[in-house]
């Protein structure tokens, strides 16, 4: 097939396919390469490939949407500073500047470009979470972007094949983790290289000499499926205030939704200006996690690049929580910006009701530990890991939440086996928390309870970046409230929601994470659900009886 002719609709529909199928390899190798648990384990990542305008042509199925369409804006930055016409076979360059980047400086993005015949014809790009970039840690204390970790400018990481060893020995001084952060580099650049030879071979197989043809039919095709799921919808503006915990005072979230022909736009006038603490959100998160909220109503079959986004807009004023200039903190700009679907679906669900949950966690509730570990630790000092965790999504609809899931993030949970070899943690306690999702038609989804204490007499530090504490998921149509957050000592005392706190040794660390909201008047469950739930012990007999009017057959004596 010569480039010189016109591809087929078929053959394009295809080639489309199987360049999806190259940056899920290139994701997956990242996975399957990287130190860091909350990487390999849990999927903290996003990979995708992009033609030489700067546009995403195609996204890994594995990932989170606020690494892939911040991701996206990075390589148009990337572009700015290292023109095609510079870029050389063996070049790689990084950053993890939050505004040029994916919103924090512990997610670096590496850009690599993609040479076939000498002839340069993509640019692959991926980011993932590191866990340790020095600075005061992994939390929301920070009052400055500076107080948060190194802060890599866009450079060259390597040149013509050759490593940066100047850069790399600045990382490797500025971590607590030298070996993990040094290994998540280089399997960053890796999967590129991966993506590369496989984007080769599918030329190659299709005889064209580049994307340009593919890439505008990627374009188009995706756009035009938007637009044409847009038409759908009733038009006209709605509005929606939600109010966060926030950290040293609530936030308050504001947007005003309005759909019309071109598209869907999204304005957050009126939501609180930046905080002083690491909670604040750089533009790019907030419109990658709101471009994802929508795109879960509107276009949840079309695959996500440039085509698919572009119909989907969003504002915030400078100056604002949700577009913080810099330098402000934005270490745990997720807690804030992972609200946004929620924030969005409280507008559309005023237009298409039936197409919307009930509020849930929303945030990640990451569990950040950090301590030091008598003897060293394979060359980092000490440890330090991110456990991810989860409380419950808002009902739906027609169906119940979904229990301990990450939603909207993606990210799995990490595994109690994982977290008790990587750390001298145990967990003592696990499971459901019952009672936590909020009663309704539908049920919210159940948070988790979780019980931790260090296994050496030493204390541990937590870096606590939690929400729904105060201000938990709010019910709709008469469903009732998910539960809210909570964090304790087992000894007793109750923690700070958000802030480091050290965890004495001999003492446990509780965690109960929220519930999802409900939908619908509880009375109105199906009887054979309310009997499951209690049955498998989601519910209490009391909660059976007070909330859904439900009282259990008894046993004939």
């Amino acid at each position: 097939m010569s480039q010189s002719n016109s591809v087929g609709l078929i053959d394009l529909q295809i080639m489309w396919n199987r360049l999806i199928a190259v940056v899920e390899e290139q994701a997956q190798t990242l996975m399957r390469t990287a130190f860091s648990p909350i990487v390999r384990e849990c999927g903290d990542l996003s990979a995708g490939v992009f033609d030489l305008q700067g546009r995403m042509l195609a996204q890994a199925v594995t990932g989170t949407p606020g690494h892939v369409n911040s991701m996206a804006e990075s390589v148009k930055h990337f572009l700015r500073y290292f023109p095609i016409e510079t870029m050389k076979p063996g070049d790689a360059y990084i950053t993890n500047d939050p505004w040029m980047g994916t919103g924090h400086l512990n997610d670096f993005v590496i850009t690599t470009p993609c040479f076939h015949n000498g002839k340069l014809v993509a640019l692959f790009s991926c980011t993932s979470h590191l866990m340790d970039i020095g600075g005061i840690g992994f939390g929301p204390d920070a009052t400055d972007v500076f107080m948060e970790g190194l802060y890599i400018p866009m450079l060259k990481l390597f040149d013509q094949g050759k490593a940066n060893e100047t850069l790399m020995a600045i990382i490797r001084a500025n971590t607590r983790q030298p070996v993990d952060t040094e290994g998540d580099v280089y399997s960053l650049a890796g999967c590129n290289d991966v993506g590369a030879r496989r984007l080769v071979e599918m030329l190659d197989e299709f005889g064209i000499d580049s994307l340009d043809q593919l890439g505008d039919h990627i374009i188009a095709r995706s756009r035009e499926a938007v637009l044409a799921e847009i038409a759908k919808l009733p038009k006209g503006t709605w509005h929606n205030t939600m109010t966060v915990d926030g950290y040293d005072e609530p936030v308050t979230l504001t947007a005003s939704l309005t759909v019309s022909d071109t598209g869907i736009h999204v304005d957050y006038t009126g939501t609180s200006g930046v905080s002083r603490r690491g909670i604040n959100v750089p533009h790019a998160y907030t419109t990658a996690y709101t471009v994802f909220g929508l795109g879960c109503v509107v276009s949840t079959h079309i695959p996500n690049n440039a085509g698919s986004l572009e119909p989907l807009t969003v504002s915030a004023p400078e100056g604002s929580i949700l577009n913080a200039p810099k330098p402000s903190a934005v270490a745990s700009r997720h807690v804030i910006g992972q609200m946004l679907p929620d924030v969005t679906f409280g507008c559309l669900r005023q237009a298409v009701p039936e197409r919307v949950p009930a509020e849930g966690t929303s945030c990640l509730w990451n569990i950040n530990v950090r301590g030091r570990v008598k003897g060293g630790e394979g060359g980092n000092y000490g440890f330090g890991m991110a456990i991810t965790s989860n409380g419950g999504t808002g009902a739906r609809p027609d169906k119940d939440g979904l229990s301990a899931t990450a939603y909207p993030s993606g990210v799995r949970g990490t595994p109690v086996e994982i977290a008790e070899t990587q750390t001298p943690l145990i967990f003592w306690r696990k499971e459901f928390r019952p009672d936590s999702g909020g009663a309704g038609r539908t049920r919210g989804g159940l948070g988790q309870i979780m019980e931790i204490e260090s296994g050496i007499a030493e204390p541990f530090d937590l870096l606590a970046a939690f929400d729904r504490i105060d201000h938990p998921p709010r019910g709709r149509d008469g469903g009732a409230d998910g539960e809210a957050g909570f964090v304790a000592l087992k000894a007793g005392g109750k923690l700070k929601g958000k802030g480091f706190q050290l965890i004495p040794p001999g003492d446990r660390l509780v965690i109960m994470t929220p519930g999802g909201a409900g939908i619908g008047a509880p009375t109105e469950r199906d009887r054979v659900q309310v009997a499951n739930d209690l049955a498998d012990g989601l519910i209490s007999e009391e909660a059976a009886n007070k909330l859904y009017a439900y009282k259990p057959p008894r046993a004939a004596e």
